[in-house]
């Protein structure tokens, strides 16, 4: 049954269409070309597994507790219950539905691991577990999480700034990009071997920042969340966190980081271009093709078919800090 909304921003189609019917214009929609990060979603109305958040007794993964400087900044936002994060994901490489990341993740080897950086820098280095781990000094910091999907977090991150690392390596002047790469493993990652499960994407999971976005403050490579190390769904042992874009920028499971002169390829832009630019900054006045980007439902202590409709902010909230990377640009060209 069809649900009317009198206001576009207010729900996807997805979310106010039957499941069977949704999951039909889906297939039709991957036939014309036009899959996307939102398109492969469950119906959030379905009374199926995917419709709902786990309990305790429903996931299990193993973590270990971190140190760290506390963020002392931004203690007054309200933070999203620490099973929700761990239960409500996008890892398509553990398949495309919300709730399958945390069932199909749990077996994850993180231990050993090896993240490389290397390009155009004059120190390539090779990081172990222990590392990402030790390396750096790890701070915690609070930072509102942005879906494409137009729902929202608010996350306690765990990790240290991406630009200490490149920093590390003392990128060259052809340094322009940063590359990233996730781990390709479809013995591990099921959505990889399965072109269903894993929502027809192709992998190996890459993305891409300018280097002046790569070194914002802001911009954090994480490896763990609520004082505790990342569970596998979140993107186990270390993931990109950058705040004042659409998720899908914040890529997971990194093995690879990489240093170039010409925008590397990204994965959603890649797939559907018109709908997922490069840039993907948070901006409310720039609508997906197929939904409004003004206002989003923040995850909250609430059921998961709560309605915590708020109004999204320009760069999710951190214009103060970062909209002078893209002065003179027209961010309804530069998605």
């Amino acid at each position: 049954m069809l649900i009317k909304t009198p206001q576009k921003s207010f729900l996807r189609e997805s979310a106010v269409t039957d499941e069977s019917l949704f999951q039909e214009r889906r297939i039709l929609l991957k036939k014309m070309g036009f899959l996307g990060a939102g398109t492969l979603l469950s119906s959030a109305g379905s009374n199926k597994v995917s419709a709902r958040f786990f309990n305790d007794d429903d996931v299990k993964f193993s973590t270990q507790k971190l140190h760290y400087s506390q963020d002392e900044l931004n203690v007054h936002l309200i933070k999203t219950p620490e099973q929700k994060v761990v239960s409500h994901n996008n890892f398509y490489e553990f398949g495309a539905k919300k709730h399958q990341p945390a069932e199909l993740a749990q077996h994850f080897n993180v231990n050993p691991w090896q993240l490389t950086v290397s390009g155009e820098c004059d120190k390539s280095i090779t990081l172990s577990y222990d590392d990402l781990i030790n390396m750096f000094a790890l701070e915690e910091r609070i930072y509102r999480f942005r879906c494409v999907e137009a729902w929202s977090m608010v996350i306690p991150w765990i990790g240290f700034s991406l630009a200490s690392l490149l920093t590390k390596v003392a990128p060259n002047s052809k340094a322009k990009y940063v590359a990233f790469e996730t781990l390709y493993d479809p013995k591990q990652m099921p959505g990889q071997a399965s072109r269903f499960l894993g929502g027809g994407i192709t992998y190996p999971y890459v993305e891409g920042l300018r280097i002046d976005e790569a070194m914002n403050p802001l911009t954090l490579m994480s490896v763990g969340l609520y004082g505790k190390t990342l569970p596998p769904q979140n993107g186990a042992p270390i993931r990109l966190v950058v705040p004042w874009k659409y998720g899908f920028k914040s890529i997971k499971s990194i093995v690879a980081i990489k240093l170039v002169e010409q925008q590397p390829p990204t994965t959603w832009n890649r797939l559907a271009a018109k709908e997922y630019g490069f840039y993907a900054n948070v901006n409310p006045t720039h609508d997906h093709p197929r939904w409004s980007q003004a206002s989003e439902r923040r995850i909250t202590s609430g059921g998961l078919l709560t309605r915590n409709r708020i109004p999204t902010l320009a760069f999710n909230g951190y214009a103060e800090e970062v909209a002078s990377l893209y002065q003179g640009m027209d961010l309804s060209t530069y998605y």
